[in-house]
């Protein structure tokens, strides 16, 4: 039976790497390629900056992204998005501009101890630079949050809190509801990552019950370089824009500026207008895709490798025990071989991994790891591919030397 979207993705068809890295970046489809090169030959032009038709055009596709966006968070207003580089970006936004302008001395920022580096380092920044206390929830050994140990979290005193939705080391589902409500009773607001849940799950900003989210493009088959902070429109209105320049602004006079209107306050330069569209084009095809079935596809991957991992001595898997706890991430050790050596015997076996702490160091040490190997799964994998990596892990021992 052929797969149903295999043959989307050009890199996968003309090499035969099995591709098990998509948590860090995705491959892309050829509708998304072909709408980043048809913008460049069609539509080049500056968008927001001319009044020429053809930087109308380009204006009109920039914006038409940003509804697409909208729409595909279920926001209220395009107003509410704002276009980033990626996720990294987005959330220090938000720590520079909301952080810096409304945390003082006294008050705490809660985060759990499986975020990325990129929710941990402008929260420490905020942090060093207002006097307000970092804490974390600590999960447990197979990366869960129990609700009573979340609640016990939350002091009077906590006004931002932060998580991720999906962690990208565990695959696990962050406390992201648990946490909105709690830090909502202390007039606090709610960061959520969805950069490991918006390729694979829907995201409802309003279901949520969060103020800020953010995403990268690059992890969803849209090109990089692209990303979005989705806010609430009372708080980004309130906020000063995070970068200054052209574009930004309403009016500028020797000694003071007034900025512009909300989204593009928060978008000083030249925009990423090619991979606005990109993005578009990659909303799209998971669109038609349609979550529920990815998300099958995702699963019945998931337990091939996982169980598959499980029954090979010697090798351990970080997190949950069964497949629905992981969203198609698992991170594993092998005793005694450096995640970098499984990385390069997987490599020459043609699977592609990931090796490392993957930005999440203080998860790692939490767990009793300095690193681990991950396999990540998108919905253009294969069960072939699951068998050889499989297959591969099985004889890393054996090549080491080890048995």
């Amino acid at each position: 039976m052929s797969h149903p979207f295999r043959a989307d993705f050009p890199l996968l068809v003309h090499t035969d790497i099995a591709f098990l890295d998509s948590a860090a970046t995705s491959q892309r489809p050829e509708c998304v390629i072909q709408a980043e090169k048809e913008y460049y030959e069609r539509y080049n032009a500056n968008p927001l900056r001319g009044f020429y038709d053809l930087a109308q055009e380009a204006t009109a596709r920039y914006e038409g992204a940003r509804e697409k966006v909208r729409a595909f968070l279920n926001a209220d207003s395009a107003e509410e998005i704002i276009f980033t580089r990626n996720t990294t970006e987005s959330i220090n936004l938000v720590a520079w501009s909301w952080g810096l302008s409304n945390l003082k001395k006294g008050d705490e920022i809660l985060i759990t101890i499986s975020e990325h580096h990129s929710n941990i380092l402008p929260w420490q920044m905020v942090a060093q630079r207002t006097g307000a206390v970092l804490r974390y929830i600590f999960c447990r050994e197979d990366g869960s949050y129990p609700k009573e140990e979340v609640e016990a979290a939350f002091t009077g005193k906590v006004k931002l809190a932060a998580a991720a939705l999906v962690s990208n080391v565990l695959g696990q589902e962050g406390p992201v509801r648990q946490m909105a409500k709690l830090v909502h009773l202390n007039g606090g607001v709610m960061l959520a990552d969805a950069a490991q849940a918006a390729p694979h799950m829907a995201v409802d900003v309003k279901a949520l019950g969060v103020d800020f989210l953010a995403f990268s493009g690059h992890k969803m088959l849209a090109p990089m370089g692209i990303g979005v902070l989705w806010g609430r429109k009372d708080l980004l209105d309130s906020m000063p824009p995070f970068l200054r320049g052209g574009e930004m602004i309403d009016s500028v006079r020797q000694q003071d500026a007034t900025f512009a209107e909300l989204p593009h306050k928060f978008e000083a330069g030249t925009v990423n207008g090619a991979g606005a569209e990109g993005l578009a084009a990659a909303i799209d095809y998971l669109s038609r895709a349609g979550f529920d079935r990815i998300g099958d596809i995702e699963l019945s991957l998931t337990r091939r490798a996982l169980s598959g991992l499980q029954a090979i001595p010697h090798v351990r898997v970080l997190g949950g025990t069964t497949a629905e706890e992981h969203h198609g991430i698992l991170a594993f050790l092998v005793d005694g071989v450096h995640p970098h050596d499984v990385s390069a015997i997987l490599n020459e076996d043609g699977v592609a991994v990931r090796a490392g702490h993957h930005c999440a160091q203080p998860l790692h040490t939490h767990l009793g790891a300095r690193s681990s190997t991950r396999a990540s799964l998108y919905l253009y994998n294969t069960e072939e591919e699951i068998d050889r990596f499989l297959e591969s892990v099985s004889s890393i021992r054996r090549k080491m030397g080890l048995g």
